[in-house]
């Protein structure tokens, strides 16, 4: 008895003619990021599988969240509002500015719910190959939140952490940033660099075991 095959893939479309549905729905999955074609079909076929007020609901939360989520014009985290929740929370610590690349960033350190000071994101790195300068990023906007920089500060930081990637490109821009800022009289700092709890030296790269090494603290 001749079986199918339970793989469905989208094929291209033939020009001027529509997509199927299922094509459509399954390429458009598949314009996520770090998602192939095999996940891709996986998250169409489950979609399908579920009642319409799921569909519905998915399909309306992508549609909100597009709508209604802006940059904050201070910190330029995602929010609802303007500014954001983190900006406007009188809980949290006004004289630590913890710089990050990207609004995940903040997601991640949020997380940990050890940092209670608030954030600055810089929408990216310094990255000269990729055409990337200090211009493209939000460093104006960073200096107009310190108390010598700008004439009407929106805080009086005391600290600013850089916590940014341990690449080459997070090395320039932490590089750069600490140059501009420590003439302003605050204190920079970077977050340390070393081995995951849990990790095993033998496993960790010679850069890890260096940064791990010189990020040490006293016992």
């Amino acid at each position: 008895m001749m079986t199918v095959s339970a793989t469905f893939t989208a094929s291209p479309t033939p020009a001027g003619q529509a997509q199927r549905p299922l094509e459509q729905l399954i390429n458009a999955f598949a314009r996520l990021p770090g998602v192939g074609p095999k996940t891709a079909q996986r998250y169409a076929f489950f979609v399908l599988k579920q009642p319409p007020e799921v569909a519905q609901l998915i399909a309306s939360a992508i549609t909100a969240a597009k709508a209604e989520v802006k940059s904050c014009q201070v910190c330029h985290h995602w929010s609802h509002q303007d500014p954001c929740e983190i900006c406007e929370n009188p809980k949290r610590n006004a004289l630590q500015l913890c710089v990050v690349e990207s609004q995940q960033d903040v997601f991640a350190l949020e997380r940990t719910q050890t940092f209670t000071g608030k954030y600055h994101v810089l929408g990216g790195l310094i990255a000269p190959l990729d055409g990337v300068g200090p211009d493209q990023l939000t460093i104006r906007t960073l200096l107009e939140r310190l108390p010598i920089a700008a004439a009407e500060p929106t805080m009086e930081v005391m600290e600013v952490i850089l916590a940014l990637p341990p690449s080459t490109e997070g090395d320039t821009t932490s590089l750069y940033l600490s140059r501009i800022l420590k003439p302003l009289g605050v204190k920079v700092s970077r977050i340390a660099y070393g081995l995951p709890v849990g990790g095993d030296l033998d496993y960790a790269d010679q850069l890890t075991l260096t940064r791990a090494l010189d990020g040490r603290t006293s016992f």
